[in-house]
């Protein structure tokens, strides 16, 4: 199966999950320039499931839509779990979302390093009120390639999250 009609897939799964509960999703991406936010309003009805989402691609941008901290930026980087966890709170403090996920990552085709090479990307996800769960995950290919495997990353794990770990929780 390509990878849009696994995105287009995970999206309705999880579209149908979010408003079975009644919850919002909202996004914060970087690497991914909004991706998931499209592959959840691609969908009629979405606005039931999906509050909003923000394209934060520049640190500024974290820092002045996410209150994320100059200081994490300085200390870890914008792709670090400790930055997506300041971005998924972000997200749930100027949104109605009650879910929110953060991306962040190195897509390429530069911008790696020994640490971070192409291909890491950071993803967090977090239920108001309760701490962000994080993940990096190291994906091969070109831009493109990083890209699509981030989007299908995030909404598997974020379907995965809301059926196994917030049913337990709320």
């Amino acid at each position: 199966m390509q990878a849009v009609q696994i995105m287009a897939n995970l999206a309705q799964q999880l579209q149908s999950e979010l408003q079975q509960r009644n919850i919002m999703l909202s996004t914060a991406e970087s690497c991914t320039g909004g991706w998931v936010a499209k592959m959840m309003t691609d969908m009629a009805g979405s606005s039931a499931s999906f509050d909003r989402g923000f394209v934060t691609y520049s640190n500024a941008a974290k820092m002045d839509m996410l209150d994320v901290s100059v200081q994490s930026l300085e200390r870890e980087g914008a792709v670090s779990e400790t930055v997506v966890a300041e971005m998924t709170t972000g997200v749930l403090q100027h949104s109605q979302a009650s879910i929110a996920l953060a991306i962040s990552g190195i897509a390429g085709p530069g911008g790696g390093t020994d640490q971070k090479p192409v291909g890491t990307v950071c993803f967090a996800w977090q239920y108001k009120g309760k701490p962000a769960h994080t993940s990096t995950q190291y994906f091969n290919g070109d831009r493109e390639a990083v890209r699509q495997q981030a989007v299908i990353y995030s909404l598997q794990s974020v379907l995965d999250f809301l059926k196994n770990i917030v049913l337990n929780e709320l």
